[in-house]
């Protein structure tokens, strides 16, 4: 890149898309991720420290000043971390960049102790050096300090469409650290956060969600900064990555915790009671097994008020900790599997509890293979502790199945799929084979079954047939047959066959 010219979104998209051209062959798809991000933001931390130095040096020619004190730095990076140092050595650079992470982190432990060390670059089957400093020529040919991006949030941007390139090519795994971005900005919109509230994830995976709202409100001219970010992540690689997604989009405030909501939640107040926010918004892991049931009887938070879930399916304790979590005027975002809406027994009695409290607002359906990993289709539940008057006492089902762009391995939601549910939900009114605001009353008497299509009528109705009209097309198809078959005996009989 020309030291004049700024990066923009496509060419840092594509540089990063050729790190993985690097990498394969040597490591599994699904760990790409690691590697490429570690290095982008060990690279970009290193560019924006070395152009503060110079700042500082040209202001005050104070060179301990601009390369020493950590008060002058939003990171601090020390010289055998900076990457100029990196990219001279020859021989275990592996381990050099592991040192370098553990430094990094060791200057900046409120912001980054954790971060970057879960990844282990020092695995020389996997990674030998001649791997790695191909990696660290291809990043140093980009220079990522502020004055070199075209604009701020195209680190952010960049990040976010690898995660979901990786997500792509993991299958299966993809699923477990990203949700699709137009489901995340369906949801978000739906949710509509604005300037003031807490929002919080309680299973944030990399972080999109938590990001959308923060964009959901630029773009409806809200104050970015004033709002306030929480989530929690079991997995301590994804947690890593979340956490820098959320610094390269410059959202240094947001509080990430490290473990298991179900088992120890980490937001709680003095009392030691769960700590409550305007927005909660997740998509758990569909139907997890393993997920403390066990304990969940004697829950020291009290979430599971109305029933303990099954112990194979952990859906409704991701549920009732959202709810828990909720302030009495909030209101909750989820994404469940369809099975959710029916399944009876333990699950049967939970649903009952939530939908007698009033709480759901809408039940939206979704095209099936939208999920990385996961073929069946899901569904959005928006529950409400304080509905507005109109929609108190019923629930508003939405048929969204059957609008979507088809695609080889995925499907997707299309703009126009979206502005629809939009449409429909802000609406609140009945469209014939496609939404239905529905009273409790009938909900009970389905034994408050919320299978979307029990109240909503999808299948196409068949056009009617004609018989007269169908007699008579026969009839000229017969015609015509006989008329043919004349012809070609008539032939025949010239060429003295026997017909």
């Amino acid at each position: 890149m020309e030291k004049d010219q700024k990066l923009n979104f496509d060419t840092l998209r594509s540089h990063l898309w050729k790190a993985a051209d690097i990498l394969r062959g040597h490591i599994d798809a699904a760990d790409y991720k690691n590697y490429i991000f570690g290095l982008l933001f060990l690279k970009r931390i290193s560019d924006v420290f070395d152009e503060e130095a110079e700042r500082i040096l040209k202001e005050t020619g104070d060179k301990k000043a601009a390369y020493e004190d950590s008060d002058n730095h939003d990171f601090f990076v020390p010289k055998k971390a900076i990457w100029d140092y990196l990219k001279t050595l020859t021989q275990n650079l592996g381990e050099a960049i592991n040192k370098a992470n553990d430094l990094i982190e060791e200057e900046n432990p409120e912001t980054l102790e954790g971060v970057l060390t879960p990844v282990d670059f020092n695995d020389k089957d996997r990674l030998p050096d001649h791997i790695l400093s191909q990696l660290i020529t291809h990043f140093s040919q980009i220079r990522l300090r502020n004055s070199d991006l075209e604009k701020a949030d195209i680190l952010g941007d960049a990040y976010e469409y690898l995660i979901g390139q990786f997500a792509s090519s993991a299958g299966k795994k993809g699923g477990e650290f990203y949700t699709p971005k137009e489901v995340v900005i369906l949801l978000v919109d739906l949710l509509d956060p604005q300037e003031k509230m807490r929002i919080y994830d309680p299973t944030c995976g990399s972080g999109g969600m938590l990001v959308q709202t923060v964009q959901h409100l630029k773009e409806h001219h809200g104050n970015p900064k004033n709002i306030s970010l929480f989530g929690q992540e079991i997995n301590v690689g994804t947690w890593a990555i979340c956490k820098m997604n959320l610094l390269l989009h410059g959202l240094t405030n947001a509080q990430i915790k490290r473990g298991d909501t179900l088992g120890e939640p980490k937001f709680l107040e003095s009392g030691g009671k769960l700590k409550q926010f305007d927005i909660v918004i997740a998509n758990p892991p569909f139907s997890l097994k393993n997920w403390g049931y066990e304990r969940a009887g004697n829950d020291p938070f009290k979430r599971f008020r109305f029933g303990v879930p099954p112990q194979g399916y952990a859906d409704y304790a991701f549920v009732q900790h959202m709810i828990a979590s909720t302030t009495p005027t909030g209101k909750v975002g989820v994404v469940l599997p369809h099975g959710a809406l029916f399944r009876g027994g333990a699950e049967g009695k939970i649903r009952k509890g939530i939908i007698e409290e009033d709480l759901i607002e809408a039940v939206i359906g979704l095209p099936s293979k939208l999920f990385y990993g996961a073929g069946i289709p899901a569904c959005l539940m928006i529950l409400n502790k304080k509905k507005s008057k109109q929609r108190q006492g019923n629930i508003l089902f939405i048929y969204g199945a059957n609008d979507y762009q088809e695609g080889k391995k995925q499907n997707k939601l299309r703009p126009d799929d979206h502005i629809k549910i939009m449409n429909a939900f802000w609406n609140y009114q009945t469209i014939d084979k496609y939404c239905r605001v529905v009273p409790l009353s009938e909900v009970r008497e389905n034994d408050y079954n919320l299978n979307i299509t029990r109240y909503i009528d999808a299948t196409e109705e068949e056009a009617p047939v004609d018989i007269q009209k169908t007699i008579d097309e026969l009839k000229i198809l017969k015609k015509e047959y006989n008329e043919i078959e004349e012809k070609v005996f008539g032939y025949l009989k010239e060429l003295k066959y026997k017909v």
